[in-house]
């Protein structure tokens, strides 16, 4: 997957915008961010699941999907290492990182698998 790819992916949900945070592009909803870009490098992204979440993503694949270091890594913010990555699998992360940050509201009204 390129960085491109990620960032179309991550603007097709409903309702997400894209921003900045400490010189890394990053995707919004609802002003609270579930994927960024570019870090910790290029070639790099990171999705904001929930630690259960993180571990299933982390077992099935491991040189993909790692855990951030710290408190946020803790709380389930996951990086992606895009060349490796199969869109499908980054797919399925982004939507659980959308839905994660999403509202009952917005829930109840779209289905993005």
């Amino acid at each position: 997957m390129t960085t491109r790819e990620f960032r179309k992916t991550a603007l097709s949900f409903p309702e997400v915008s894209e921003k900045s945070h400490f010189a890394h592009p990053d995707f919004r909803l609802s002003g609270k961010i579930f994927a960024t870009l570019v870090y910790p490098r290029k070639g790099w992204g990171v999705v904001m699941l929930t630690p259960k979440l993180q571990k299933d993503f982390v077992e099935s694949d491991p040189d993909v999907f790692i855990p951030v270091t710290g408190k946020w890594g803790i709380q389930g913010a996951t990086k992606v290492y895009l060349r490796l990555a199969k869109k499908s699998d980054v797919r399925k992360a982004l939507v659980a990182a959308w839905w994660n940050k999403g509202s009952k509201r917005l829930k109840r009204r779209v289905d993005l698998q």
